[in-house]
């Protein structure tokens, strides 16, 4: 992952301008850090079947980067989750402006599949992955699940309602993360599979997000905290007993399936995935 940060640091968005302060935002949040879980799921899947593709599928995990921090510049927004703090750092709309932090957003969501097309794949790879990227990230994945938690705040929604919300918002960047790196080794059968698993992985990623809110500081989160209150967390819905029950229970069903694993996938992807399993606890 220090190849990667370096990747991104070396490729930072560039856009030399008469505007004082665009390029810098550009590139604020990226520099600001973050966990990279989701360029570490591809580059896993692709380590563990060709090592010899790293090179190249950091595009790829670039391009998931770019796009999910574009998302979070988004929910933090006045009319969204109305957030100060990020990645341990004001959020750019403190930083800069309400409209530069929107169009820094849509500027790093355009952005992503730019990189995605200068990655060096053949043109089917490409398009393959183009199209992974766009159906989990977009309409009818993480924008959908976006649209779904904004408009049914204060309107309490039954609990599979709520696992539609965060399939959505949550679950499908980090599933396509661990297919898309199937995809680079042509291994598509495995990244059905992977896919699979990658929502049970992220419903877990978004309980745990829940159940953080409520147990730490802002600080310690490096975001804003206690701010769920009118919104169909797992949390809210179910309360943090209920909530941590359902949590082990996916961290159970996760490392169940881990255990199937190939050997050289367990190898990479093992350390990564007991790092994160279980910091609900």
């Amino acid at each position: 992952m220090q190849n990667f940060e370096q990747f991104l640091l070396d490729n930072l968005p560039i856009s030399e301008s008469i505007h004082p302060s665009y390029e810098k935002a550009l590139q604020n949040m990226l520099k600001a850090g973050g966990k990279r879980f989701r360029p570490a799921l591809l580059l896993g899947v692709v380590k563990a079947y060709n090592p010899l593709m790293l090179d190249s599928a950091r595009y790829a995990a670039y391009a998931i980067e770019l796009l999910h921090t574009y998302s979070l510049i988004h929910d933090d927004l006045p009319a969204m989750d109305d957030s100060p703090l990020r990645r341990g750092n004001p959020t750019l709309h403190v930083v800069f402006d309400e409209v530069t932090a929107i169009l820094v957003g849509d500027a790093l969501n355009t952005y992503s599949f730019e990189v995605l097309s200068k990655a060096p794949f053949s043109d089917a790879t490409r398009v393959k992955l183009i199209r992974e990227l766009a159906s989990n990230g977009g309409l009818n994945g993480m924008v959908l699940g976006q649209a779904i938690d904004c408009y049914f705040e204060n309107q309490p929604l039954g609990i599979e309602d709520i696992k539609i919300l965060h399939t959505n918002k949550t679950a499908k960047l980090i599933a396509a993360s661990l297919k898309m790196g199937a995809i680079i080794v042509g291994r598509e059968e495995v990244g059905d599979k992977l896919y699979d698993f990658g929502i049970k992985l992220g419903l877990l990623f978004q309980i745990q997000d829940d159940i953080l809110d409520v147990t730490q500081s802002s600080q310690e989160a490096g975001k804003l905290t206690n701010n769920d209150e009118e919104k169909n967390s797992f949390v809210t819905i179910l309360g943090l007993e209920r909530a941590t029950n359902e949590a082990n229970a996916l961290v159970t069903e996760l490392l169940e399936e881990m255990s199937n694993f190939d050997e050289s996938l367990s190898c990479e992807l093992s350390p990564l995935l007991s790092k994160y399993i279980n910091r609900h606890k």
